[in-house]
């Protein structure tokens, strides 16, 4: 008995700095957010703890729906997008020598040690009108402030998290798979088809996950990539609190993104465990 305590303790010991971290900072925040979706907002903003049904019926209206119409566009291009050019340079990095992958990863996460601000200011310079790329070019395309330039940062930003896992599932792969796909008569195209793609599928869903969820969310590239012309879910939920002081509201659209985002896991787990 007195072993089975001690082992209780120690697992008891090693388990509670991080029950701490998530209901300090998961459970207790999520619980302060769907607490407020059922009430009032203030006069001057903030809770009045008055019950309504109002800040769901609100989800329904035309404009907050094409809003998350507008973010699931954007989030879901960008994340094809990442797709595209992520597959191939995954793919490529694991073919590499040893010696040679590590140089090629460190490459691929590079821009991860530079402020996420900075690196937005840095493609403002880019796309601007007198920016390097139309002063490259000799035009004056309108390069900024619109949902190419959103697309753009965001790619930019999350391509990285779309290459690191494809790799880590390429990189797995067994050769002989494919060398006995070839020598069956397969071609390049059928052997991908048949062997590589849905092997490697559960890593293309968690890095489509990975892009698509900091996309939908994201609300610092609109604003400054776009402008604020084009307004996606993360300026929606920033705009209430922040600005309209609506907070009941504002919860009830981060539970609602919430929601959205704990589907995308489930349907992520359940093609992974089906791959």
């Amino acid at each position: 008995m007195s072993s089975q305590r001690g082992r209780r303790l120690g697992a008891f010991v090693f388990l509670a700095p991080g029950l701490t971290y998530l209901i300090v900072l998961l459970l207790v925040p999520m619980a302060l957010i769907l607490s407020n979706t059922v009430f009032q907002r203030g006069r001057f903003g903030g809770v009045v703890y008055e019950f309504t049904s109002e800040n769901f019926e609100r989800l329904i209206d035309p404009l907050y729906l094409g809003v998350v119409g507008n973010s699931l566009k954007i989030a879901t291009l960008t994340t094809l997008i990442a797709l595209l050019i992520g597959y191939p340079t995954a793919y490529l990095i694991a073919q590499l020598p040893r010696k040679w992958k590590t140089v090629a990863l460190v490459a691929v996460v590079l821009p991860f040690w530079t402020n996420f601000i900075i690196r937005v200011y840095a493609w403002i310079i880019l796309l601007s009108g007198p920016g390097l790329i139309n002063s490259m070019l000799g035009t004056k395309l309108e390069l900024l402030y619109n949902q190419g330039a959103i697309v753009t940062g965001l790619l930019y930003s999350y391509l990285p998290l779309m290459v690191l896992p494809l790799f880590a599932t390429i990189e797995k792969l067994d050769p002989q798979l494919r060398e006995a796909s070839a020598n069956l008569g397969a071609s390049g195209f059928t052997t991908f088809r048949k062997v590589t793609l849905p092997l490697t599928l559960p890593g293309v869903m968690t890095g489509c996950l990975f892009v698509f969820v900091p996309s939908f969310g994201n609300f610092v590239i609109p604003e400054m990539l776009g402008g604020g012309k084009s307004i996606m879910v993360g300026n929606l939920i920033r705009s209430e609190f922040l600005k309209a002081r609506d907070w009941p509201f504002g919860s009830t659209l981060a539970l609602a993104l919430i929601a959205v985002l704990v589907v995308l896991l489930i349907v992520q787990a359940w093609v992974a465990r089906r791959a």
